[in-house]
C-alpha cells in the first residue's frame, strides 16, 4: 500500500462556511455564572493534552477551580498556564447541549493567598469551598482568565432555530476590546 502526501492548500475564504454570529457578551457572562461544569483542558512539559471536569464558580469575567497542587491539572498549570475550556449550557434533557468553549490563561495560586483569602471572605468562592477544599493539603485555586474572545455554540439563539439550523449555530462574544 503506498501513500502519497499532497500539500494542504490555503485556505479560500469561500469555503469558510457559514459566517459566526455575533452574541452578546452579557449572553454568555449569564450562562458561564449560572452553570458549574466545565472541562479543562491542559497541556504536559511533554506536550501531552490533558482532560478534565471540574466544578467552577464565576468572579466577573474569571472562572475559579479548586485543585490539589500534586494533581495532573496542577501539575500541568505550573508547567504552562495556556489552558482551552469548554462548558456545555444544557437546554433540552435530549440532545446535545450548547457549548461555551475559549482559550486562556490560568493562575496557581495557594489557598492562603491574599486574594483567595478576599473571596472566601466575601463568599464569591462559596461554590467550590464548601466541601473542606480550604483544608486540603496540597490544595490550591485556579484562576482562568479566558481570552479576549469567547466561542459559543447555540448560545444566544432561540432553541427553535438552533434545532432548525445547527449549522449556523457557531457565535463569538467579545469580552474585551
Amino acid at each position: 500500500m503506498t501513500t502519497s502526501t499532497h500539500p494542504v492548500p490555503p485556505a479560500d475564504p469561500a469555503d469558510a462556511g457559514p459566517p459566526v454570529r455575533d452574541v452578546p457578551a452579557d449572553v454568555v457572562r449569564k450562562a458561564l455564572a449560572t452553570r458549574s461544569y466545565a472541562v479543562l483542558a491542559t497541556v504536559s512539559p511533554a506536550g501531552r493534552p490533558h482532560a478534565a471536569g471540574v466544578l467552577y464558580t464565576t468572579v466577573g469575567d474569571d472562572l475559579w477551580v479548586s485543585t490539589e497542587t500534586a494533581s495532573r491539572k496542577g501539575r500541568n498549570l505550573v508547567a504552562s498556564p495556556h489552558v482551552a475550556v469548554t462548558v456545555p449550557v444544557r437546554r433540552l434533557p435530549l440532545g446535545p447541549p450548547a457549548t461555551i468553549h475559549f482559550q486562556g490563561r490560568a493562575e496557581v495560586l495557594a489557598v492562603d493567598d491574599p486574594e483567595v483569602r478576599r473571596l472566601v471572605g466575601m463568599g464569591e468562592l462559596k461554590g467550590i469551598t464548601s466541601h473542606g477544599e480550604l483544608d486540603l493539603p496540597g490544595g490550591c485555586m485556579i484562576r482562568i482568565t479566558p481570552a479576549a474572545t469567547v466561542h459559543t455554540y447555540g448560545v444566544g439563539m432561540s432553541l427553535w432555530s438552533f434545532v432548525r439550523n445547527p449549522l449556523a449555530a457557531a457565535g463569538r462574544a467579545t469580552f474585551r476590546p
